[in-house]
């Protein structure tokens, strides 16, 4: 019963501003001169960083890669196809300035397909290499890690040419996923073991070894989002149901209705890091971090206190999102009840790591709670109601919600879902929590 003596806050019930933070709704694109600003055609964001990489964004290595309209076309599209061991063959191969795609079918046979420019398109290349021809430097993603040296030890899946996207230099900006990427020589070779196969039109095509997953999310990214089917994309952009696990020789079966056409909230998997895509127009429709900023501001200003010590609580603000602050939310994630740091209920046959909620005795771990700071992870704009369970990452309730039922690939051959914020494994019935508040007494 002490539980009704107190007054209850759920965030929901705050009356959020609406003007002043429509204001905010726009993104910084929108705020420069549109008719300056060069063409977006999309951004990649790397999921289980909140905001930026553990040790900073340095270069081509950061969490999110924005990807615009180059001054000069750089796509390529295939032309000519040479058999075996012609002089014509070993002579694409060994052209620095001829992009070509190497299929090694015995000792004796290799088909290779030369690509020739394309002036309609741009090309951006990801993996873990920190070569020239990368665009994107993606290294593995480890749940939760606090430094890039947490990340080091780990024996990399993620191909150092890993996948490339093609995007048309004309509206409608479509973008394209392919697996594999051109090495510095501007060759793509796929050895003896690697799966590969004469298409019925003649032409070659192939999987990498491990393979590059793609989704794309039903009803777009919006609040009516749910999660889509897995695919597997090969090197010439063919879509495949998944291989039994990621490097069987095996491929899976052709999806002729599907294609490798990127659309906002499209999930790119290439074994060791997910990346989200997000086009212009779907970011423009995001909240900003200065949308984010103003919500956590307005959450403070509400006076939410702890109901044992009674001390008012604050998030942190943005930028000190690792260092737990004296003042943080902590909450009880079997409940939802949020208190400030306090030893109540520490029983020591527990770890540690089970506590009694003072509130209403419900006995499960007590984390602290930190603001999701990634503004292209949110699906919508509303209010940081509930946390991600077993990390404590606050967002919108619909943004809890689609995460939590999308399967992401972990290992070789499992999914489970994740935070997007850390990359945590979702834990309890849903993998989240709504948050309960006590208003101040006064």
């Amino acid at each position: 019963n002490n539980e009704r003596s107190v007054p209850q806050l759920l965030i929901r019930d705050l009356k959020f501003e609406k003007n002043s933070l429509a204001k905010l709704m726009f993104s910084p694109d929108q705020e420069n001169h549109p008719s300056k600003a060069p063409v977006k055609y999309g951004e990649l964001i790397v999921l289980g960083y909140n905001g930026s990489l553990p040790n900073g964004d340095r270069g081509r290595r950061k969490s999110r890669f924005a990807l615009f309209k180059r001054p000069k076309a750089n796509g390529v599209k295939p032309s000519t196809v040479h058999i075996a061991c012609t002089p014509q063959a070993a002579k694409a191969i060994s052209n620095k300035d001829q992009h070509s795609i190497s299929y090694t079918l015995s000792r004796a046979q290799t088909v290779v397909v030369e690509y020739t420019h394309d002036s309609n398109t741009d090309m951006f290349q990801i993996g873990r290499s920190t070569e020239s021809p990368i665009d994107f430097v993606v290294t593995d993603t480890v749940p939760g890690s606090q430094s890039n040296s947490d990340t080091q030890s780990v024996q990399s899946t993620i191909s150092r040419f890993a996948c490339r996207i093609i995007c048309e230099r004309n509206p409608p900006f479509t973008a394209r996923i392919y697996a594999a990427g051109f090495d510095s020589s501007k060759n793509i070779f796929l050895g003896e073991k690697a799966a590969k196969w004469k298409t019925s039109d003649g032409q070659m095509d192939g999987l990498t070894t491990n393979g590059v997953l793609v989704m794309h999310p039903r009803n777009g990214f919006t609040e009516d989002s749910k999660p889509g089917v897995w695919r597997e994309i090969s090197v010439c952009g063919n879509v495949f149901s998944l291989r039994e696990t990621r490097s069987a020789q095996q491929r899976g079966k052709m999806v002729e209705n599907e294609t490798n056409q990127l659309q906002d909230g499209s999930l790119i998997d290439l074994c060791g890091a997910t990346l989200l895509w997000r086009t212009a127009e779907g970011l423009s429709r995001t909240p900003t971090v200065k949308h984010l900023e103003a919500l956590r501001q307005e959450i403070n200003a509400a006076r939410p206190q702890c109901p044992v010590g009674f001390n008012t609580l604050a998030f942190p603000s943005m930028k000190r999102k690792d260092v737990v602050d004296e003042k943080q939310p902590w909450v009880y994630l079997n409940c939802g009840h949020v208190h400030g740091y306090h030893n109540w209920g520490n029983k020591e046959e527990r770890d540690g790591k089970d506590r009694e909620c003072p509130m209403c005795r419900s006995v499960g771990p007590y984390v602290p709670l930190w603001l999701g700071c990634e503004a292209g992870f949110y699906v919508d704009a509303g209010p940081p109601t509930h946390a991600f369970s077993p990390c404590g990452h606050v967002c919108s309730e619909k943004t809890t919600a689609y995460w939590s039922q999308i399967p992401l690939p972990h290992g070789t051959h499992t999914f489970h879902a994740a935070c997007p914020f850390c990359a945590h494994q979702l834990a309890g019935e849903q993998g989240y929590i709504r948050l309960i508040f006590q208003g101040p007494l006064d």
